[in-house]
């Protein structure tokens, strides 16, 4: 294999290397990602009144949910999105198993004032038509 690559040169081993030739994968075997990428991803987004000035209360809430999250290993937290005034915005967490993330974070959003009344999207797949989801509301 190193004298394939030697041949190929330096320009083309990172195109090498993003490509998958089928007698490779035989020899060497598939990467571990290659399985992982084929598990359909679930999410949780959640949907809330915000109204505050900052973002530090947010911030606060996201190191949490992390803590929460990473340990249990149920998935991984995306990120938010706020609006501009601060009115609303939403959270993003992905992972092999919708109900057993939102069952992970849904205590910790209950407790946080800001997040009553929020609205969570649990979708039991990828993002196309036909999947399942559900709307939760965050008492």
């Amino acid at each position: 294999m190193l004298c394939f690559i030697l041949l190929l040169g330096k320009a083309n081993v990172e195109l090498f290397k993003k490509r998958r030739f089928g007698i490779i994968d035989k020899f060497f075997g598939k990467k571990k990602s290659d399985s992982k990428d084929k598990v359909p991803k679930h999410a949780v987004i959640i949907h809330f009144l915000y109204g505050m000035d900052g973002l530090e209360p947010l911030h606060r809430l996201e190191k949490e949910i992390n803590i929460l999250i990473d340990p249990e290993g149920v998935g991984e937290y995306d990120g938010h999105e706020i609006a501009l005034d601060y009115s609303d915005g939403f959270l993003y967490m992905y992972g092999p198993n919708a109900e057993a993330l939102f069952k992970t974070v849904r205590p910790l959003l209950e407790q946080i004032e800001f997040m009553k009344g929020a609205t969570a999207k649990i979708r039991f797949g990828p993002p196309e038509n036909g999947v399942k989801e559900i709307i939760v509301k965050i008492k």
